[in-house]
């Protein structure tokens, strides 16, 4: 018999040919036919393909292309056709699938699989159809098999390189990121078990400054070798940021676990780092964050590890995370959205707290102080003032401020009927010396305000001017064109030297309230504040006292020439209002 003729009355499972009840030579013309044209649509496909019979006792390969054969090692025309007996499509993940469909009522089904071998291993999209069913006929699937090897095999490349820090070779932020998320995802993971460290090289961009990028490249790979050597092999080492390394650890027993890892990293540190002909010593500040049931993702662990990184470049020892530190971060940033909308809104007011002459006791001015109230609570200058510097809203709030004050001294001075003996002070930051121009704004407060600039004292900290002492003095000269005073406030605190003192236009020098409350128990604040009015007098400086809370430090204050004085003695912060009315209450 024909192997065509064989084909065509079809096969049992056992191979044999079979004879179809009833069939007439023109039926198994008509079945040779068709079996032709299904081989030959196969082997027209470019993909692996495979048509399979559904008997009533087991699936057999009925045709099946070059590319299938080759895959599955096997040819449906050299022995059984029987699927039990393809090793490819007896079991594995192609096999079980098979089965499930086979006894499913699915249409179609698809999948990606791979064939298991490590080394040269192959990965395909398998699909199952099932195929309209002729009269007379069984039931048919067609199996076609994709090879996406080459794509598969390109993606974990590209894959690799993403996540691969090219000039260290360490895994970057988004592996790491993966490898903390998939610790958090293990149902086994158990809180203290697993602890992240934040570490950031220190004086990494002096050198980058003073010996070019290419030595800045050659000391973080060197710093990287350095970490790897202090780690354990089941430690995570990758590099998150520029200068910053992240480290997952294991935890066996705990905290002290971390912070030994923490000691091991100082100490491969020691050793000078050799670059070119230099030899440079390199630290580190540490963060760490413990990972526990509370924190959602990697993103969380390692920002709670940088707030204690942040904390320890402060405190210059390793810091550990502690949720209080997230709690006033969000505090901090709740405030910035909240300080905005109140500036616009011009929600915040100012408060008045008068000056006194200390020799004759009459009021001499008063300081402005800005007050805010968010949802009918006071938030203190202390809290939202920092938060407007670090977000730029000090230039809008200084600004209001000057406008404000300058404004309500013109308004006192009309509903009075003539100009009052009393000058307005206004703080200055820093960060409005750096960013505004002060000499215009003071100059558009003062003619919008109808007053002269020798009734405004302008007050900032010896931070303002140690921090670009140039500019400050170039300001100073600017405001003194307006007749304008400057006060230095919280003198003592900082590190303004004598020749900065003499260089810039300073006509004030207020006392700090810490120097003042410890007058009266002698020792060095009484001594302090004796040298500072000894200091103002020598140069032609007044002075200004804060925190006076006694009828004595008001008296001791004046036996020693102090100039002002200003605290709760005389008198809280007032509205304008009460303020102007305490101010002619003590006129002459």
């Amino acid at each position: 018999m024909h192997a065509a003729e064989t084909r065509g009355r079809g096969r049992s499972p056992s191979g044999a040919a079979i004879e179809a009840p009833g069939r007439t030579p023109l039926s198994s013309d008509l079945d040779r036919l068709l079996g032709q044209v299904r081989q030959a649509y196969l082997d027209a496909l470019p993909i692996a393909a495979v048509m399979i019979t559904l008997a009533e006792d087991g699936a057999c390969v009925e045709c099946a292309n070059d590319h299938f054969r080759t895959i599955a090692e096997w040819d449906e025309r050299m022995g059984d056709r029987r699927v039990s007996h393809i090793p490819v499509l007896r079991g594995g993940p192609i096999g079980t699938r098979l089965a499930t469909f086979i006894r499913s009522d699915d249409p179609a089904y698809q999948f990606e699989t791979a064939d298991g071998r490590s080394i040269a291993g192959r990965h395909f999209t398998v699909r199952f159809a099932r195929l309209k069913r002729l009269p007379g006929h069984p039931p048919r699937l067609l199996l076609s098999m994709i090879d996406r090897t080459a794509q598969v095999e390109t993606e974990k490349s590209l894959r690799s390189e993403m996540l691969r820090d090219s000039l260290t070779g360490l895994p970057n932020r988004f592996a790491f990121n993966e490898k903390v998320d998939a610790v958090l995802a293990d149902p086994t993971f158990r809180e203290g078990s697993y602890a992240v460290l934040a570490v950031d090289m220190t004086r990494f961009s002096r050198v980058n400054e003073c010996m070019g990028a290419l030595a800045g490249d050659e000391l973080l790979i060197t710093f990287a070798r350095r970490l790897v050597s202090a780690l354990r092999p089941s430690d995570m080492l990758a590099r998150t940021s520029g200068d910053e390394f992240g480290i997952l650890l294991r935890l066996d027993r705990g905290l002290p676990d971390a912070l030994r890892a923490a000691e091991r990293i100082k100490a491969v540190l020691t050793l000078p780092f050799r670059l070119s002909e230099l030899e440079i010593r390199v630290d580190c500040a540490i963060g760490c964050a413990i990972l526990n049931l509370g924190v959602s993702n990697a993103d969380e662990v390692l920002r709670n590890a940088q707030f204690a990184l942040k904390r320890a470049k402060r405190l210059g020892s390793t810091q550990v995370y502690e949720p209080i530190q997230a709690a006033a971060v969000r505090r901090r940033f709740s405030i910035e959205t909240e300080l905005r909308c109140a500036i616009e809104a011009e929600e915040l007011k100012l408060a008045y707290q008068p000056l006194i002459d200390l020799d004759s006791g009459k009021v001499a001015g008063f300081e402005a102080l800005a007050r805010w109230q968010l949802d009918g609570q006071p938030v203190a200058p202390a809290e939202f003032i920092p938060v407007a510097e670090e977000s730029g809203l000090i230039v809008q709030l200084g600004r209001w401020a000057l406008e404000s004050a300058t404004r309500t001294l013109g308004d006192w001075d009309r509903r009075a009927g003539r100009v009052l003996p009393f000058h307005i002070s206004v703080n200055l930051s820093p960060i409005q010396i750096s960013r505004d121009d002060i000499a215009g704004a003071v100059s558009g407060a003062l003619a919008a305000a109808g007053i002269s600039g020798d009734r405004l004292t302008l007050e900032l900290t010896e931070s303002a001017i140690i921090h670009d002492p140039d500019r400050v003095a170039k300001a100073l000269s600017a405001l003194k064109k307006f007749r304008v005073r400057i006060a230095m406030d919280d003198f003592g605190t900082g590190f303004t030297s004598l020749a900065m003192l003499q260089k810039l236009p300073i006509d004030l020098l207020k006392i700090d309230q810490s120097f003042v409350a410890g007058m009266l128990s002698g020792g060095d604040s009484s001594a302090i504040v004796r040298a500072i009015l000894s200091l103002a007098r020598a140069l032609g400086m007044e002075t200004t006292a804060e925190g006076i809370d006694s009828a004595d430090l008001r008296e001791l204050l004046t036996e020693l020439g102090c100039t002002y004085g200003q605290g709760y003695h005389f008198s809280e912060p007032l509205c304008a209002d009460e303020a102007l009315a305490y101010g002619l209450e003590r006129e002459p």
